[in-house]
């Protein structure tokens, strides 16, 4: 059984849904840089114990090694006390119809994700992105039809401006289709504008929860990048990610983000987790983590509360436009 007496839940939107405030995620660590099955186990089960009920994977992360990895541990525990979501849109395989949001892309993939983690049904599904070659009234279709039929509980899109998102409502709503009741961008301190500008706006407007990738800007906001690159960070793995973050003005900012954060008795990590669980509409905050060390200072950001002060010193010091081009 969880423990829940520190971790909060919130309603996903105007749905029924209860998430945790933070949830783990699978991208570019299990399966991938993390492979050992139990350090996995471990990393998992201490997120459970903590109160996480959320746990967000996809289909292409490591080619569903990590759906496979995540399973294996997920199965342990109740499955009513889990949230578990996976995603579709990228290629899986060279095969022209193994891509994208097409129904027959869609079906197989629900297939595949079920398989993969050995679960009857998914919480939430995610379109990973939105799909320009395909007509949308299609998706709509598909994924209204993978609810009817149990598979999936919940649909959501991921990285889609805020007009796809009313699209996709006002499809829906004409068709009667079960309509996006949440939506997954990258949202930290230092990529804000996309968020606050047009999509927050009309996931709003749709009663659609916001769960966060990436609150970290994949690790620069912790304060390991302060002095370089460390052997085998993420950054000195992931080139695209490397040549987007290692700028002298970004890490200038979260060098000084340090003051506030030893002033409040928290890590810059804990600073700004929590600086991202506090934003309006935020339903829950995806965390990364490869040893259970890092995921335990994660889950520190529970119990920092920020000021109107501190807040004011944050949107001072990452102005509310972000630094960094969504």
């Amino acid at each position: 059984m969880s423990d829940t007496t520190t971790m909060q839940y919130r309603k996903m939107g105007a749905s029924g849904l209860e998430l945790s405030t933070y949830a783990l995620g699978g991208w570019t660590t299990f399966g991938g840089s993390l492979k050992d099955e139990a350090l996995a186990r471990e990393i998992i089960t201490t997120a459970f114990e903590a109160g996480v009920n959320f746990f967000d994977i996809a289909d292409v992360y490591a080619l569903g090694e990590a759906e496979r990895l995540m399973g294996k541990t997920l199965a342990e525990f109740p499955r009513h006390e889990l949230v578990i979501s996976s995603k579709a849109y990228w290629p899986m395989s060279q095969a022209p119809n193994n891509r994208g949001l097409s129904r027959k892309h869609l079906f197989e993939s629900v297939e595949g994700s079920l398989q993969r983690i050995g679960t009857d049904y998914l919480d939430l599904y995610f379109c990973h992105r939105f799909d320009a070659t395909t007509p949308l009234e299609e998706t709509v279709r598909a994924l209204d039809d993978l609810v009817r039929q149990g598979k999936i509980l919940y649909w959501g899109t991921s990285e889609w401006t805020g007009a796809q998102v009313r699209e996709a409502c006002a499809i829906a709503d004409r068709l009667g289709c079960y309509a996006p009741r949440v939506e997954q961008p990258q949202y930290s301190l230092l990529a804000r504008a996309k968020v606050e500008s047009d999509v927050r706006p009309a996931t709003d407007e749709a009663g659609m929860g916001l769960v966060l990738w990436s609150p970290l800007s994949s690790g620069l906001l912790t304060g390991k990048y302060d002095d370089g690159l460390p052997e085998g960070s993420r950054l000195a793995r992931i080139e695209f990610l490397r040549t987007r973050l290692m700028q002298d003005e970004l890490l200038g900012k979260v060098r000084a983000m340090k003051a506030i954060a030893d002033e409040l008795g928290c890590t810059r990590t804990q600073l700004a987790l929590a600086w991202a669980a506090a934003q309006p509409g935020v339903t829950s905050v995806i965390l990364g983590a490869t040893s259970v060390a890092q995921l335990v200072e994660n889950l520190g950001a529970r119990d920092v509360v920020l000021s109107p002060d501190v807040l004011a010193r944050l949107d001072a010091l990452f102005p509310p436009g972000g630094m960094l081009e969504e």
